[in-house]
């Protein structure tokens, strides 16, 4: 584990899956992210790569042949070489390797990269693509889970979620297959940019939004304050999950660059629904910042 410290935070990184596992904040001794009590769910905030959930029957295709991919890729589940670590920032890589391409055909370099500002976390991911003439096809998002309750509440149930409109329409995950159901929307009624936490909320798992529609999001007690908000402008899809258990005090915040495939899809990795794409030779980078209150 590395940790950087400012006045304000302290934050904990693993080598393993380059996964953010504290966040600290000293102006109240209070941890903001879940501690991976397996009882509920043995993770952080582990980084989904190549593939954003689920891919129908675990298969995808690739030109013209089928390749096997467990839910949420396999970067999660890594050891991550330390590139770099500086005061304020540290820095992690992950490489292709004979075992990643008999799974998925590319090679790839994921560095990823934390920032600690004065009050916040700046999640960096670059994804390069070494090759010189075939192009990378991937999936990347974030799955940061966050204390909640804050205040030592019984129950997380009250608390709210406070959005950057008034009317949000979100999809479902078909249970059996892990497929979206795209074809039928469900209209997410705010009070006020509100969602107050209820018994029942994730019963049906996680609630998926797409088009760009979750730029700013918070999480908030039961008064409507918020203690920490998630930036994430230019993330197409995003998750809004946690057990169903109100006795589970986390809730997740996830921007993604891609999902679960589209109910019915059978196409190719390039025509998958989110697919991103390195030209040869070239890297992209994406990001999102995590503001403590």
């Amino acid at each position: 584990m590395v940790y950087l410290e400012n006045e304000y935070l302290k934050i904990g990184v693993a080598s393993l899956g380059a996964e953010l596992s504290s966040i600290i904040n000293k102006e109240n001794d209070k941890e903001m992210l879940w501690q991976a009590d397996p009882k509920f769910w043995a993770r952080h905030a582990p980084v989904l790569f190549p593939f954003v959930g689920s891919v129908i029957n675990k298969e995808y295709r690739y030109r013209g042949k089928t390749y096997t991919m467990t839910s949420h890729g396999f970067a999660r589940d890594m050891e991550f070489e330390l590139l770099d670590k500086k005061e304020d920032r540290v820095s992690y890589l992950l490489r292709s390797n004979e075992e990643t391409k008999k799974i998925y055909p590319f090679d790839f370099e994921l560095i990823i990269s934390h920032v600690l500002l004065k009050k916040s976390v700046k999640v960096i991911w670059e994804v390069k693509n070494p090759s010189k003439t075939d192009p990378l096809y991937y999936s990347i998002g974030g799955h940061p889970a966050f204390t909640c309750p804050i205040n030592g509440e019984e129950s997380r149930n009250g608390y709210k979620i406070k959005f950057d409109r008034d009317k949000l329409s979100y999809l479902l995950i078909l249970p059996e297959t892990r497929e979206i159901d795209y074809e039928n929307p469900r209209e997410l009624k705010l009070d006020k940019g509100y969602l107050e936490i209820k018994e029942g909320l994730f019963d049906e798992d996680a609630l998926v939004f797409d088009d760009n529609q979750i730029e700013t999001i918070s999480l908030c007690t039961p008064q409507g304050e918020a203690y920490v908000t998630l930036n994430c402008k230019g993330f197409k899809s995003f998750g809004l999950w946690s057990k169903p258990s109100s006795k589970a005090s986390y809730i997740c915040l996830e921007p993604w660059l891609g999902r679960c495939d589209n109910k019915g899809f059978t196409g190719e990795l390039p025509d998958k629904y989110g697919i991103n794409m390195a030209e040869a030779d070239s890297s992209n980078i994406h990001e999102y910042e995590i503001i403590i209150h």
